[in-house]
């Protein structure tokens, strides 16, 4: 009797858990009238500012909700934009609010991919476009670009690591099961999550140092390297040691035609292979040629392409507006069904690996597709909060939690006719 009172007891605290996640949240526009935005940032010398990246070449300034009509930057003249191509990724530095850099990561005229740093003039929302300088690859004699073979997978994203660092999410080199083989090629950047050290001097040739823990310094491969195997890793980030979290790595790797992937990675734990293109997800794909080295790395989450066909990563919630039930969740996304998920994480306090559970799908709740759109990207503002880029349309949408009820009335009376 008293095993089936404790197994009730578990159901029921299982369906109250589950019951927390369904119909909490809401969403509510924050800004609109951008063209197709696809990265938001959050400006850590202002916890009233975010940027907005618009894949046309343009970063928008958004303060309390009112997009301002000047801009960080504009370089339409130097992006090719469409399709998988355009201004991709910005990343503002620890030390931006001294420091005043800022980097960008776009396809230039030719295809290829750009990495500049900028800095801020006087008026720190307004980028000085003089300041370029364009980080080389290969050494101070080698090209200020990372040649793309195809229009295609691109990654684009930059992040600043908990580490201080930059990293630098870069796909296959596009066409279809990367014919070169270059996310297990070793002396190709393509494929791959690098690392860099850009706290550098603006005399510096190159832009940037390598970090002496790399996991690959020393060896035949690229020392930017962190990591292997990625096929389009299309938003990735970390789950935030300023707020409680673990610190790890969490990636939406874009699949090709049958499976979508999140993948983790405990803090500090470069030198994963996450399999690609001989693995697509946890599935063998193409296989006539061996992987760089062994484990490969497999997803903690997958779908296939009944669900959706473009995987959004997004981030750990570490907010306090969703309540308690959400904290610690992994919300991500798919860009073509529009379709918006949270996962929940358990960490093995020993490995550091994290498991999966309770995936729940907040696609209706937070007004369906008609609200959020082809979703490209989530954001976090400075208290932590969740942001949806709804790239169709040209909005930005906050996600918030359910409706608080009105305090009950004190010091009531009945009077008297």
């Amino acid at each position: 009797m008293s095993s089936i009172r404790v197994i009730g007891v578990a159901l029921i605290a299982a369906c109250s858990a589950s019951a927390d996640l369904h119909a909490q949240l809401r969403s509510r526009v924050y800004a609109r009238g951008f063209t197709t935005p696809l990265a938001f940032v959050q400006d850590p010398a202002d916890r009233d500012v975010q940027f907005v990246v618009q894949q046309d070449g343009r970063i928008r300034v958004v303060r309390s909700g009112v997009v301002l009509a000047g801009d960080l930057l504009d370089l339409r003249a130097d992006v090719v934009a469409g399709g998988e191509q355009g201004l991709l990724g910005l990343a503002l530095p620890p030390d931006a609010e001294t420091s005043r850099r800022l980097f960008v990561n776009f396809t230039d005229r030719a295809g290829n991919t750009v990495v500049a740093r900028f800095r801020r003039s006087s008026d720190p929302i307004v980028g000085d476009a003089a300041s370029r300088f364009d980080l080389r690859w290969n050494g101070a004699a080698g090209p200020a670009y990372i040649f793309q073979p195809f229009a295609n997978h691109n990654g684009g994203n930059l992040v600043f690591g908990p580490d201080g660092y930059l990293y630098i999410g870069l796909g296959d080199g596009g066409s279809g099961d990367d014919p070169g083989h270059r996310a297990q090629t070793g002396s190709e950047l393509l494929g791959k999550m690098l690392r860099i050290d850009v706290s550098v001097a603006d005399a510096d040739a190159i832009g940037y140092r390598i970090p002496a823990g790399n996991p690959f310094v020393g060896t035949a491969n690229r020392p930017e390297i962190w990591a292997f195997g990625l096929r389009n890793p299309w938003r990735y980030s970390f789950d935030d040691p300023s707020k409680g979290g673990t610190g790890a790595m969490l990636i939406g790797d874009v699949g090709q035609n049958r499976w979508e992937e999140v993948d983790y990675e405990p803090a500090a734990r470069g030198g994963r292979n996450y399999g690609w293109r001989n693995r697509e997800g946890s599935h063998d794909n193409v296989t006539s040629r061996p992987p760089a080295f062994l484990p490969l790395v497999e997803p903690i989450h997958e779908y296939d392409h009944s669900v959706g066909a473009s995987i959004t990563g997004g981030y750990v919630y570490r907010g306090r507006a969703l309540g308690s039930a959400f904290q610690g969740r992994y919300f991500f996304a798919d860009y073509v069904s529009g379709r918006i998920w949270s996962l929940g994480l358990t960490v093995d306090p020993v490995t550091r690996e994290a498991r999966t559970s309770n995936i729940t799908e907040h696609t209706t709740e937070l007004g369906g597709t008609s609200v959020t759109g082809n979703i490209s990207s989530f954001g976090v503002d400075a208290n932590g909060e969740l942001y949806i880029l709804n790239h169709s349309a040209g909005v930005i949408v906050k996600i918030i939690g359910p409706p608080v009820a009105p305090p009950a009335p004190t010091g009531l009376r009945i009077i008297r006719s």
